[in-house]
């Protein structure tokens, strides 16, 4: 008699990657205050939440479910963990619970209390070896208190990158606007932020314009056609309206942004480089870098790139151009560069000639690049 087939139960799949957002903002801005609101919006059912302890946000009155010591089930669907430990250990943990489906999970949302720089959690998802094909950063958040929120960009640098690597600001405390004086102050930190970061959404607390369907899905793909859409994470054009326009008051010649375009297709050994040296020279200043390029070898299938300081998140593929835009497009958000300088050092890479700059070849035979020349 024949040996008959084993079956065999087909592989299991991990899930498609969890988008993750990070809520951040200067102490007292009002992250808890948000946060408590967004964990009750029906926009946000099936959402980790991961918080530094439960107490810090007031969840005594909501109806709330004991998971566990460190989780909770929230009445709006989203899952609360707290974060006693290792960040990457309360992520490695929710996709256990993904995978073992003990939870239904669709997205992270992340509230960095305590932490006046959110570059060290975008580090962390987009380096570890494993984390970083479960995971895909979908924006920042950046809560700005409208009372206080101009004192304390100008008193703290901390405050200054926050904004500047947001890709949505929500203004706290607009209510307390209760004097002439207030308001004005007010009208000066909106200013300010459209010159710190003019490509990101301001949106008003207590008007209630910052809801979760607002807040949430700041990345690469739109989320109702699942497509990329490189325009409006790019947002370019805001960039390059500002540098048009742009002044420098105190203090805020720190932060600048740029935004680079080109036509040509760069070999991607090129392209390496000019990362690698940007790396190298401005890495600690480069508080958000992102762009879709155009790869010689490759030219139909464009590369999305993203980065935070010197950490850059693995260049992702495109089958194909996702508009009628094929040109390289480049946005960089900085602290300290003169943007002439990142100008320079891509032209020179593209090979665009300039009297007293140095050229490709220059840059890499040179000894004294933090990488010792090309032939050393």
């Amino acid at each position: 008699m024949p040996d008959e087939p084993i079956a065999t139960s087909p592989a299991r799949r991990p899930a498609p990657p969890l988008p993750l957002s990070v809520l951040t903002g200067f102490l007292g801005a009002g992250k808890t205050s948000l946060l408590n609101r967004l964990l009750k919006d029906p926009a946000l059912a099936g959402t980790a939440v991961l918080i530094n302890e439960f107490g810090e946000i007031g969840l005594d009155h909501l109806l709330v479910e004991k998971i566990s010591d460190d989780l909770v089930l929230l009445p709006s669907g989203c899952v609360c963990c707290t974060m006693r430990g290792d960040l990457i250990d309360a992520l490695e943990r929710l996709l256990r619970d993904l995978d073992n489906r003990r939870a239904n999970l669709t997205r992270v949302v992340l509230e960095t209390t305590g932490l006046a720089d959110p570059a060290p959690v975008l580090h962390t998802v987009m380096v570890h070896p494993y984390l970083v094909m479960r995971y895909r950063l979908d924006g920042v958040v950046t809560v700005v208190d409208a009372v206080n929120g101009l004192a304390t960009i100008e008193q703290h640098p901390e405050a200054m990158k926050q904004v500047a690597a947001a890709d949505r600001l929500a203004l706290a405390k607009t209510d307390l606007l209760d004097t002439p004086e207030r308001r004005d102050t007010a009208a000066q930190l909106i200013a300010r932020l459209k010159r710190l970061n003019p490509a990101a959404a301001i949106l008003d607390v207590a008007a209630g314009e910052a809801t979760a369907a607002r807040l949430i899905n700041c990345g690469l793909y739109d989320p109702d056609s699942k497509v990329p859409d490189v325009r409006r994470w790019l947002a370019e054009e805001a960039y390059a309206a500002a540098a048009t326009h742009e002044h420098h008051h105190h203090g805020e010649e720190r932060i600048r942004s740029l935004a680079l375009a080109t036509d040509r297709a760069l070999p991607a050994a090129t392209f390496d480089m000019f990362l690698d040296l940007l790396r190298g020279l401005h890495g600690p200043n480069l508080l958000r870098v992102k762009g879709i390029v155009k790869i010689a070898e490759a030219p139909d299938e464009p590369v999305v790139i993203h980065g935070v300081q010197h950490v850059f998140h693995p260049p992702t593929s495109l089958p194909a151009w996702p508009d009628d835009d094929r040109r390289t497009r480049l946005v960089f958000i900085t602290c300290d560069i003169d943007p002439r300088a990142i100008r320079d050092l891509f032209d020179a890479f593209l090979g665009t000639g300039s009297v007293d700059r140095p050229d490709r070849a220059a840059l890499l035979d040179n000894p004294l690049v933090p990488f010792g020349g090309a032939d050393r």
